[in-house]
């Protein structure tokens, strides 16, 4: 992966990129990481979560919009080495994540609103490949993202 820094993307490329606002914390042993966008919108359940981390991530990042739901995780150790063996880059969630000690050690991104130690229902309930909205973007399969420990940015286009 080229090496960037969002602080500067943001201040070479200000106009194509939104940046995702504040509350998002790092779990993943990968603090700085991008991609193309997938995308699913999921509450409390995160039989979908599954169901994208099974498919090959061929470098891209899953943003989850968990609706901001702090009443269980929706990722924990065993998803995380999931996606990390299938090549995903990293994965969003505004929610919870849980086992976060264990994923600390797994070379994947991982950035979520908290931790809760409760697993999700499997109900395999939500959408795939939708535009989320949440931290104060909208974001659409097939945007880009990149993350590192001062944030979050997303632009329509590849900028590396």
């Amino acid at each position: 992966m080229t090496a960037f820094a969002t602080a500067d993307l943001s201040d070479e490329r200000g106009g194509e990129v939104r940046a995702l606002l504040p509350g998002f914390m790092d779990y993943g042993a990968k603090k700085r990481f991008c991609g193309p966008v997938a995308t699913l919108k999921v509450h409390e359940d995160n039989s979908l979560v599954r169901a994208a981390l099974e498919q090959r991530g061929e470098g891209r990042v899953l943003v989850v919009d968990g609706g901001g739901s702090m009443r269980c995780a929706l990722l924990g150790d065993n998803l995380a080495r999931l996606a990390r063996d299938n090549g995903w880059q990293g994965v969003v969630i505004s929610g919870c994540i849980r086992d976060s000690a264990a994923i600390a050690g797994i070379e994947l991104g991982v950035k979520a609103l908290g931790t809760h130690p409760s697993r999700s229902h499997k109900r395999g309930e939500g959408e795939r490949d939708v535009p989320v909205s949440f931290a104060g973007v909208t974001i659409a399969p097939g945007m880009h993202l990149y993350a590192d420990e001062d944030g979050m940015l997303i632009s329509e286009r590849p900028l590396l």
